[in-house]
């Protein structure tokens, strides 16, 4: 199969709209768990990006019992943003 030159094109809006959703996540994610400071935008939408990991996984568990990576949209994506941040906060807490 041979490559056109619209497949670079089509790749590259594909990484666009993941690096997108995956900053629209993280900062709503943020919004209901707040960040530890200096979480910048590439943060953020790493964030997000795990989050959406983290949330399809974790509906497969509840929904198929199956434990497969999976990515998940929006509403999966934020949730899972926030068990990420509640997770990082929890285990980054020092008593001090």
């Amino acid at each position: 199969m041979v490559a056109s030159r619209g497949d670079g094109r089509l790749a590259a809006m594909g990484i666009f709209a993941w690096l997108l959703s995956g900053l629209i996540a993280g900062a709503i994610a943020r919004v209901f768990a707040p960040a530890p400071k200096g979480l910048g935008c590439i943060g953020t939408i790493a964030l997000g990006l795990v989050g959406s990991v983290v949330g399809g996984t974790l509906a497969n568990l509840a929904f198929d019992g199956n434990f497969e990576l999976q990515g998940s949209g929006l509403i999966g994506s934020v949730i899972g943003a926030i068990v990420v941040l509640t997770l990082a906060r929890l285990f980054s807490r020092s008593d001090r």
